[in-house]
C-alpha cells in the first residue's frame, strides 16, 4: 500500500498520564506504519516543534527503537550526556539495554524524524528520571508509579 504522509492523520498529546503530557506537548505524531497495514513494527514521522521533546526519558525492556532525522537539529540525551543529531543521522537503541533516552528540539527550527519500534508483547518501559513505569499487554499501554499505584488526576 502506498501513502502519502499529506494524508496521514496527525495525532498531538500522549498516552502519559496528565502530569507527565505537557512535557510532550510540542510533539505531532503521524502513524505511517499503521496507514499502510503494518502490524509487526511501527513507523511514525514525528514533528517536533522548537521546545519540544519526543518523550520522557526511557528505554525498553524487550522493544528495539531506530530514529532517523529527516530535518532539523535534535538534541539526543542519554546515559552517556548529549549528542546533536542532524538530518541524515540514524541512532538505534535495542532491546533490554539500559540506555534511557530521548530527542529535544533545542533549535529554533521545526525538526522532523522517523521512529521505528517492533510491536514485541509483554514490553516494559523503564523511565529513569521520572517516578513511572509502563507495561504493554493487550489493551495497550498501561503507566503507573514505580510502586504499582495508579495516579490520581
Amino acid at each position: 500500500m502506498i501513502v502519502d504522509p499529506q494524508n496521514v492523520p496527525i495525532s498531538q498529546g500522549s498516552n502519559y498520564p496528565d502530569l507527565f503530557k505537557p512535557r510532550v506537548a510540542g510533539r505531532l505524531k503521524q502513524r505511517l506504519g499503521d496507514a499502510v497495514g503494518l502490524s509487526n513494527f511501527g513507523v511514525n514521522q514525528v514533528t517536533l516543534q522548537p521546545g519540544g521533546q519526543s518523550a520522557l526519558r526511557h528505554w525498553h525492556t524487550k522493544q528495539d527503537e531506530f530514529i532517523y532525522v529527516l530535518s532539523g537539529e535534535l538534541t539526543l540525551i542519554t546515559d552517556a550526556g548529549e549528542q546533536i543529531l542532524t538530518a541524515g543521522m540514524a541512532v538505534g537503541f535495542p532491546a533490554g539495554e539500559a540506555n534511557g533516552h530521548h530527542l529535544v528540539n533545542r533549535s529554533e527550527q521545526v525538526a522532523v524524524y522517523l521512529e521505528v519500534g517492533d510491536r514485541t508483547p509483554d514490553d516494559q518501559g523503564v523511565y529513569p528520571d521520572d517516578d513511572l513505569m509502563a507495561k504493554h499487554g493487550d489493551q495497550g499501554w498501561v503507566f503507573t508509579r514505580k510502586d504499582g499505584s495508579v495516579f490520581e488526576d
